[in-house]
């Protein structure tokens, strides 16, 4: 089979968009950019709209294909393995059915089968990967796209066997068949190669390479992507530390800020940041450990088992480079529990072995105070976090007979271990310390915390068990902060209501309870526990330090706000606004004022966000300003709700004056309150002049109309009277009223323009009018617009 992929998705896509099903349509153009980039919620947003409208259309290729991208962004942008193995099976089944096996993206999914194993445990699975890769290879011609994926697979197990070199040669051969098809290398293929030759130690081979296939796309003409840069400089600093060139590799290096933004480039980073400390050419300190700590339990929970052992090895070795033993130890622990998930722990076992024995051999500090007073020390003395819980593990080893004391203990150390990212090893501890002491309420609380930030359902579950025979309101408390870390809504109501039931004084639950109701855009219900709280809260100088939380604070009112606009109860939003100082115009009614100039950030249809200006008319509300597509439901002259906290922070006093006069404050969409009707149309043709346009604006805005530029000065058109000549466009959204039809819309346009040397052309307008489009469509074709 040799279907071209794209020549597919571009005719499934015509038919859809024909056959009105706009947003598949769109999804199926979308969704490879939202994957490949890693725009994560972006991709969740459109996967399930998209893949129930491709099921209940009949269309199994569409699926297939919907799948296999979201399988690509699991797999190679958030680094999932076990969590995605059953649908990787499942896919694999559905693409090899009758009705899908001619799908051009059937074959692709024989790549996602092969990387999530890999991701379980590559070593481990190379028989299955390498029979699945070599029969598919076997049956597709070198010239397709997928003949490139799938050699660069083969070779990866090839690499997980311990064979770099039979790697390198199937690599070799592969382009050979690639070229001799009449095809070029992906950029992707040439990183392969480069992971290969550094296996074989042939680092300058890796920095030639990789400028020849790099110029290479150039002299294609086209452009590397931002992805590819990022790769391109990662794997040059690798073959540079490697090299001992130490200052170039430093000056590549990615900033950790990039890895932890995409998770693909962790594991290549940390063994060139292992290279650079061990040349002492970079700092191996708690900062580096805690950021490897939180990838390894990042890896370890969603079931990535080999790379998670990989990375812990690495990050136990810096440990012992620096000194923390306990922090080498608690990797150690973590490696020895996940040898159970690999097949193949050959050589990795008595890697974990070593780091443990390591571990112990190095001297146990001497504590400079008696046990019991060590918390206090530590926390007066500054003492660094490492350090500080190497001090607390030897004091807890000597304290486990007295209960109190050893409780205070293992609440300090668990605090920082989990300051360190090892919140998985701070569960354990404070689990152990439970056992020995059942009652204490400050355990079961950091312990919640500690199996949420590690992502233990399974022992969120357990201790909820646990506390529901003794304390009721605490299981719910636990179940809800877990369905919130888990974004369901509903469930973080429910237990809330249930805790509130019992005791109904408790602040912090009608707060979770009110963001949870906001989330589900149940804002009368939000409103309600808002006001509660006003009702149930401490005067400030009644609250002891401890209770400091029953108090209202600021950002209570704010909500309250938000969700009285929300709700038009324009008496609470009044009252409450003059809580915290706010002067309204009017004394009562709505609150419709002119305040200043803010940015809304809302959702496009696609998942992507949109940065709208608009005009605060209130506490929590604006109107939008611009005219909008329909890939938003909002547009020109809507007013809507937005939260109250700010998404991006002013600048800094002393940032350059244009910075701060520029700078407006952007919040989120909460909800749409007041929908103006507008709709658009779309303008294409020559700019008139600044005048013009001026006076054009002008006149539309006087009839109710709006108009909203979106194209900037590199927008040009084909100027008719010249050969090979252009002149300035303009590309615009005209927002017609609801007060207005689309026919006295295309008349006033006339009337408005007709003097204009060069005519504009609005061929939707002109269709929903009634009118004659064929001038329109003559414009078009003569200025090639």
């Amino acid at each position: 089979m040799s279907t071209d992929i794209w020549a597919w998705v571009h005719d499934a896509h015509q038919q859809l968009a024909e056959a009105g099903h706009r947003r598949l349509a769109d999804a199926i153009y979308e969704l490879p950019g939202h994957a490949n980039e890693g725009r994560n919620d972006q991709l969740d947003a459109v996967y399930p709209e998209a893949v129930a409208a491709a099921r209940a259309l009949g269309l199994p290729w569409v699926e297939v294909y919907l799948r296999h991208w979201r399988m690509q962004n699991l797999l190679n942008r958030r680094h999932q393995g076990e969590q995605a193995l059953p649908e990787a099976v499942d896919l694999l089944e559905f693409a090899h059915r009758e009705e899908t096996a001619g799908c051009p993206q059937s074959v692709c999914v024989v790549q996602d089968f092969a990387i999530c194993h890999a991701r379980v445990d590559g070593p481990g699975y190379v028989p299955e990967r390498l029979a699945v890769l070599s029969e598919t290879l076997e049956r597709i011609e070198p010239a397709r796209a997928c003949f490139d994926c799938l050699s660069r697979e083969y070779s990866d197990a090839l690499e997980d066997d311990g064979r770099p070199a039979e790697a390198l040669a199937h690599l070799d051969t592969a382009a050979a068949r690639i070229r001799a098809a009449g095809e070029q290398l992906s950029l992707h293929f040439h990183h392969s190669r480069a992971g290969t030759l550094h296996l074989l130690g042939r680092h300058e081979e890796v920095l030639a390479l990789l400028d020849t296939a790099e110029q290479a796309e150039r002299v294609r003409g086209r452009e590397i992507d931002e992805s590819d840069r990022r790769w391109g400089a990662l794997l040059r600093a690798r073959a540079l530390a490697s090299l001992g060139r130490t200052e170039e590799a430093l000056a590549l290096l990615p900033d950790v800020s990039e890895a932890e933004r995409h998770a693909d480039l962790r594991a290549v980073w940390t063994t060139t940041v292992e290279l650079l400390v061990a040349a002492g050419a970079r700092e191996n300190d708690a900062e580096l450990g805690a950021a490897l700590a939180a990838w390894v339990g990042y890896l370890d929970g969603t079931g990535s088992h080999r790379p998670c052992v990989d990375l812990l090895l690495a990050a136990g070795r810096l440990a012992l480079a620096r000194g923390a033993r306990t922090i080498a130890l608690t990797l150690a622990a973590t490696g020895e529990r996940k040898l159970a998930d690999l097949r193949r722990t050959e050589g990795v076992a008595g890697q974990v072995a070593a780091l443990r024995a390591a571990a112990e051999a190095m001297p146990a500090p001497e504590l400079p105070v008696p046990p019991a007073e060590l918390p206090a020390y530590l926390a007066e003395s500054g003492v660094p976090f490492e350090t500080g819980a190497d001090l607390l593990s030897v004091a807890l080893d000597r304290y486990r007979g007295e209960q109190a004391g050893a409780t205070v203990l293992a609440l300090n150390l668990a605090g920082v271990l989990g300051g360190l990212g090892h919140a998985r090893a701070a569960a354990d501890l404070l689990w152990s310390q439970l056992d020995a002491d059942p009652g204490s309420e400050e355990l079961v609380g950091m312990l919640g915390g500690a199996l949420i930030e590690a992502g233990d359902a399974e022992g969120v579950g357990r201790l909820a068990d646990r506390l529901a025979a003794s304390s009721p309101s605490d299981a719910h408390w636990v179940r809800a902060r877990w369905a919130a870390a888990q974004a369901r809504w509903a469930e973080v109501v429910e237990h809330c209501e249930a805790i509130l039931a019992e005791q109904p004084d408790r602040i912090n639950t009608r707060r979770l309870a009110a963001g949870a109701a906001t989330e589900l855009g149940d804002h009368a219900a939000a409103q309600r526990f808002h006001q509660e709280i006003l009702v149930h809260a401490l005067p400030s100088e009644e609250a002891a330090e401890v209770e400091a939380h029953r108090t209202v604070r600021e950002s209570d009112l704010w909500h309250l706000i938000t969700a009285a606009t929300a709700n038009r109860d324009w008496a609470v939003v009044r009252s409450t606004g003059a809580r915290l100082g706010i002067e309204f115009d009017e004394p009562e009614g709505p609150v419709d004022e002119e305040w200043q100039l803010v940015t809304v950030r809302a959702t496009r249809t696609n998942g992507a966000t949109a940065d709208l200006p608009a005009v605060r008319t209130g506490p929590a509300t604006a109107r939008i300003l611009p005219v909008l597509g329909d890939d938003l439901t909002l547009n020109h002259g809507d007013v809507v709700v937005f939260a109250p906290a700010l998404l991006e922070e002013p600048p800094a006093e002393d940032a350059p004056e244009e910075e701060r006069r520029r700078w407006r404050p952007v919040f989120g969409l909460l909800t749409l309150l007041d929908p103006a009707g507008y709709t658009t149309y779309w303008i294409d043709g020559a700019w008139p002049g600044d005048d013009a346009w001026a006076g054009f604006r002008e006149q539309l805005g006087g009839a109710g109309y709006g108009v909203w530029a979106y194209s900037g000065e590199q927008y040009s058109i084909t100027d008719p009277a010249e050969e090979d000549g252009f002149l300035p466009g303009v590309y615009a959204a005209l927002g017609v009223p609801p007060t207005a039809s689309a026919a006295e819309a295309d008349a006033l346009l006339h009337r408005l323009t007709g003097s204009w040397t060069h005519p504009l052309a609005w061929s939707d307008l002109a269709e929903a009018a009634g009118a004659d489009t064929a001038r329109h469509k003559e414009i078009a074709e003569r200025y090639g617009l």
